[in-house]
C-alpha cells in the first residue's frame, strides 16, 4: 500500500475507535461517574500503554534506560495536564452530549496542538520563524492551512448547530434536565485546550520514540517493522501523567461520596446493573481508547516516510475524530426533534469537515511529492 494511503486509512481507523470509546458509557449501571472513570482509566491510561510497549518496542527497557530525561519528564508532565482535560471531557458529555462535546473541544485541540507542531518544526521553539519559514516554502503547504481552516470551519459549525438542538429539544421537551448546556461548553473549553497539550507531549516525546526507531532498526514484531511502533514507547510516559491526575481525583470523588465499594459489589437496589457488564464496557473503552493512538502511531510513521507534512498528523486526526464523532452522536438519536435549519447546519459542518479532510490529504500528497534534495535544502 501507498505510504501515503496507509497514513490515511491508519488515522481513520484510529479516529473511529476513538470516537467510539464513549459509547460504552451508556450500557453502565449502578456504577457512579467515578467508578467508571477510574476504571476506564486504569487500562486506557496505564495497563495497556506500558503492556503495549513492552510487546512491541524492542528493548523497551534500555529505551528506558537511555532516554533523555527531560524529554520523559516533559512527556509526563504534560500527560498529567491533559489527565484533567480528560476528565473535563468526560463530565462533559453529560451535558451536551457527544456531538457538541466533540466538536467543541476536539476542534480547539485541532488548531493549538497543530500550531504548536508547526512552530516547534524538529529543531524546537527557539526556532519558531525559521520553522515557520521552511513550513510555508513546502509544496501544499496552503493547502494544508486551508484544510485545516475549512475543518475549523466545520468544527465551529458543529458547535452552533449542537447550541441550536439544545434549544430545540428544551423547546419540545426532549430531554430531561436541559439549560447546563454554557457549563459543558466552559467544561469542553478546558478540554480543548488540554487535549491539544497531549499532542504536545507527544511532540515532546519524540527523542524517546527516536531512540525506539534506533533499537528496533532490522527487527520484526509480527512480521512488521519494528519501526511503526516506535511511538508506542511514549505513552507510557504520556499516559502516566494522565492517569495520575485522573485517578486522584476520582480517588478524591470516591472518598467523598463513599462509592469506592461499588467496583467490586454493586449497591443494593440497582435496578437493571450488572457489575461484569460494568467491567466489561469499561475495558471496552480503555482499549477503544488506547486502539486511537496506537493506529495515530502507525499513521506518523507512515506520512513520516513520504516526507509529507508530519505536523499535521494531528489535525488529521481530530478533524476525522470530530466527523466520526458528530455522525456517532446521529446515529445515538441525539439530533432528534431538531428544527430543519438544525439539521440544514449540521449537514453543512459535518460538509466542510469532509472537505477540509480532503484539502488536508491533498496537501500531504504535494508535500511528499517534492524532491528530496530541495526539502533538505529549505
Amino acid at each position: 500500500m501507498n505510504p501515503l494511503a496507509a497514513s490515511i486509512l491508519f488515522h481513520a481507523i484510529g479516529a473511529a475507535s476513538a470516537a467510539c470509546c464513549y459509547v460504552p458509557q451508556k450500557r453502565v449501571r449502578g456504577w457512579s461517574w467515578q467508578s467508571y472513570w477510574l476504571a476506564q482509566a486504569s487500562f486506557c491510561w496505564l495497563l495497556l500503554p506500558v503492556a503495549g510497549a513492552f510487546l512491541t518496542v524492542p528493548d523497551f527497557w534500555q529505551v528506558v534506560r537511555d532516554a533523555p530525561r527531560d524529554a520523559m519528564w516533559r512527556t509526563f508532565l504534560l500527560g498529567a495536564a491533559y489527565g484533567i482535560g480528560g476528565t473535563a471531557f468526560g463530565v462533559a458529555i453529560r451535558y451536551v452530549g457527544f456531538s457538541v462535546t466533540y466538536a467543541t473541544a476536539i476542534g480547539i485541540s485541532t488548531v493549538v496542538g497543530t500550531a504548536y507542531a508547526i512552530a516547534k518544526g524538529k529543531t524546537g521553539l527557539a526556532d519558531t520563524a525559521a520553522n515557520l519559514a521552511e513550513f510555508w516554502a513546502r509544496n501544499g503547504s496552503v493547502w494544508v492551512v486551508a484544510g485545516i481552516a475549512v475543518g475549523v470551519a466545520g468544527v465551529v459549525l458543529c458547535g452552533v448547530s449542537g447550541r441550536w438542538k439544545e434549544r430545540d429539544q428544551t423547546a419540545s421537551g426532549a430531554v430531561a434536565g436541559a439549560g447546563r448546556a454554557w457549563l459543558g461548553l466552559a467544561l469542553c473549553l478546558v478540554a480543548g485546550l488540554l487535549s491539544a497539550v497531549y499532542g504536545i507531549s507527544l511532540a515532546e516525546g519524540e527523542p524517546i520514540a527516536e531512540l525506539a526507531r534506533w533499537y528496533g532498526d532490522k527487527h520484526k514484531v509480527m512480521g512488521i517493522d519494528a519501526a511503526t511502533f516506535s511511538n508506542n514507547a511514549i505513552y507510557p510516559f504520556a499516559n502516566g501523567g494522565a492517569f495520575l491526575t485522573t485517578s486522584i481525583y476520582c480517588l478524591i470523588l470516591h472518598f467523598r461520596h463513599r462509592t469506592l465499594g461499588e467496583v467490586v459489589a454493586l449497591p443494593e437496589g440497582t435496578e437493571r446493573a450488572c457489575l461484569p457488564i460494568n467491567w466489561a464496557m469499561a475495558v471496552l473503552t480503555g482499549c477503544l481508547w488506547y486502539g486511537q493512538f496506537f493506529f495515530y502511531g502507525f499513521g506518523h510513521h507512515f506520512i513520516m516516510k513520504v516526507a509529507g507534512f508530519e505536523q499535521t498528523c494531528w489535525a488529521i486526526h481530530m478533524i476525522l475524530l470530530i466527523l466520526l464523532g458528530t455522525l456517532i452522536g446521529v446515529a445515538f438519536g441525539e439530533w432528534r426533534g431538531v428544527r430543519p435549519i438544525t439539521r440544514r447546519a449540521l449537514v453543512a459542518a459535518v460538509a466542510l469537515l469532509i472537505i477540509g479532510k480532503l484539502m488536508l490529504d491533498y496537501g500531504n500528497l504535494l508535500g511528499s511529492r517534492q524532491p528530496a534534495a530541495e526539502t533538505r535544502q529549505l
